[in-house]
């Protein structure tokens, strides 16, 4: 098991957007945190009101954005046009091409995100999206899937061998997740402190778990975490 600390990941500023950057991004370079197994991109963003990221496109790449609150304003070349709020998981295949841009709803408040990019399992994907909500109570005390391979159980699609879970632990809950041979675990805490086999992370921080077959989160205090399961 390896921690990644969220004092330790690249970090840029402007005058709209403060971002932390989990692995190498943009100008951030650091050969020792390029991904981790297909997981490539954990970005977390903060945009002021009424700004955003202007229309710029992605291909083969598989993005998934997780809003922590506020709101985000999102249009696409496919022709899709939503509002994305916390509780919304929301998938764009990037795959033979596509643009699309990404806005603070609100001239207020400012909306925080987790941006999720994955290494698809073919290249040349028809671009696709989606968006799916979960409410609390569906992440309440245990692991959530939000995101599989098939699609199944009410969760985004992702072209890759790749599970993603939500959690809303309140303090003193636990839960447990077994590790197939081969595969890789990416824990990234969003809020709270949560232990991992005794090991304590907090907000920002990520730890990453291979060759384990079985791993126990607990909650130290009322926290939320993202659980990534990859091949």
């Amino acid at each position: 098991m390896q921690i990644r600390k969220a004092s330790e990941r690249g970090h840029f500023k402007n005058e709209w957007l403060d971002s932390y950057h989990t692995f190498s991004f943009g100008e951030y370079f650091d050969p020792k945190h390029m991904g981790f197994k297909t997981l490539r991109v954990i970005n977390e963003d903060v945009v002021a009101p009424g700004a955003g990221f202007p229309t710029h496109p992605h291909q083969n790449m598989e993005i998934v954005t997780y809003v922590l609150s506020g709101e985000l304003a999102h249009k696409d070349s496919m022709g899709n046009g939503s509002v994305i709020k916390p509780g919304d998981v929301q998938r764009m295949t990037a795959g033979t091409g596509v643009t699309h841009s990404e806005f603070n709803n609100s001239q207020e408040s400012p909306v925080h995100l987790l941006q999720i990019w994955i290494l698809p399992n073919q290249q040349s994907l028809k671009p696709g999206y989606e968006e799916i909500r979960f409410n609390p109570e569906q992440k309440h005390n245990r692991l959530c899937l939000v995101a599989s391979p098939q699609g199944h159980e009410g969760t985004v699609k992702i072209h890759q061998d790749a599970y993603i879970y939500a959690s809303l632990l309140g303090g003193s809950h636990a839960v447990e997740h077994r590790i197939e041979k081969g595969r890789g675990v990416w824990v990234q805490a969003i809020s709270g402190v949560i232990s991992v086999d005794n090991i304590l992370l907090s907000k920002g921080d990520a730890l990453s778990i291979i060759n384990e077959e079985y791993i126990k989160i607990a909650a130290e205090e009322d926290a939320e975490f993202l659980l990534f399961d990859l091949k």
